[in-house]
């Protein structure tokens, strides 16, 4: 049996999870910056990495407790290492190295796009996780910095098909959240709203999905791209003589049509891959996996002999479960990081997945 300790930083929630031998989940802590942030319309990394520093102890303790146990009975501490903001990142980090060398434990690396993936599958999924049957498996990760779609096989192996080429989908529903002023994040507001909207009531464009009577270039045949859409939001606010002017009615068809461009292209793509690689099982994960059309369509479209896994919403937005449940694969490898270890803003290259092989 091993203990591991998991702490997420990467952007503005701080949060701290014990998890044993991989699945069980003991606890999982999270204090949220939302109320922070909201003001400003969006995360700063500065500021977000102040809030980390006030809020990591209080939340690993948290945990430690909720878990009932102490911090001598952790066997591996497993952090974020990235992708993220990296002010955001140093903080967990540098927190994790300190309590691991004073614990006198390993600490873990974790790639947090990994981590969302394996999230999906926490609590009630860990056979499905190593069944070879569920193989090949195509993963959405969609939140407010990814928009992915990655391949993984029964051996481990993996690539990303396809990324955003500019705004990841999260990003589009903040952004046009702010442009109608309806308020940070933007996300859960455009989805509340759009449930008394008429979402076919305006044609927003679903860019690279080959619709506008222009061939798609088969480099970008998995590939996203949100930037045109804003556009088109912008647009259309000012034709119908800005966000002041608009009625009631009128805002919420614009809502609903604009979710259901972002959700429409997301699911279009997703098929896509799943019908060309022929995969088993489609995993939804990522912060806006939360969003109820998003659920409901990739579920509704899935070809009849594809299972589909969609992480359950305390899994979706970040947070240290999904962090110490994939770390313990890590840990369990041997594969730890030294105290010297960086962050990394970016995505790296995808080339295997640490559950698997």
């Amino acid at each position: 049996m091993s203990l591991i300790l998991g702490i997420e930083s990467s952007c503005d929630e701080t949060a701290a999870a014990v998890v044993r031998d991989g699945f069980e989940v003991l606890s999982s802590a999270v204090a949220s910056q939302i109320a922070v942030h909201a003001k400003l319309g969006g995360v700063v990394p500065e500021l977000a990495a102040r809030e980390h520093l006030k809020a990591l102890d209080p939340v690993v303790s948290e945990a430690l407790s909720s878990a009932g146990v102490t911090a001598n009975d952790i066997d591996c501490v497993a952090v974020t290492q990235g992708p993220g903001l990296i002010p955001a990142l140093l903080v967990g980090l540098s927190y994790a190295k300190g309590l691991s060398s004073n614990l006198k434990v390993p600490l873990v690396g974790v790639n947090h796009f990994m981590a969302h993936i394996y999230g999906a599958f926490l609590d009630t999924g860990m056979e499905e996780l190593t069944d070879p049957a569920g193989y090949p498996m195509l993963a959405l990760v969609v939140s407010g910095g990814h928009t992915s779609l990655v391949l993984v096989s029964s051996d481990g192996s993996a690539r990303q098909l396809g990324c955003t080429i500019d705004d990841a989908a999260g990003e589009a529903l903040d952004k046009g959240s702010k442009l109608l002023e309806l308020g940070y994040p933007g996300g859960p507001v455009i989805s509340r709203i759009s449930e008394n909207g008429n979402p076919q009531a305006f044609n927003f464009p679903r860019p690279l999905t080959g619709g506008a009577g222009k061939a798609l270039a088969p480099e970008h045949r998995y590939n996203f791209s949100f930037s045109g859409i804003k556009t088109a939001l912008l647009y259309h606010t000012r034709n119908h003589g800005g966000k002041e002017n608009f009625s009631d009615e009128l805002l919420n068809d614009t809502v609903a049509s604009y979710q259901m461009a972002v959700v429409d292209t997301l699911v279009r793509k997703t098929m896509l891959a799943a019908k060309d690689f022929n995969v088993k099982q489609i995993v939804l994960a990522g912060g806006v996996a939360c969003n109820k059309l998003l659920r409901s369509m990739i579920s509704g479209r899935a070809p009849k002999n594809v299972k589909v896994r969609i992480a359950p919403p305390k899994y979706c937005t970040d947070n240290a479960a999904m962090v110490g449940g994939i770390g313990f694969h890590s840990f369990k490898k041997g594969e730890f990081i030294s105290h010297d270890a960086d962050s990394f803003a970016r995505l790296p290259g995808i080339v295997k997945v640490p559950f698997l092989g």
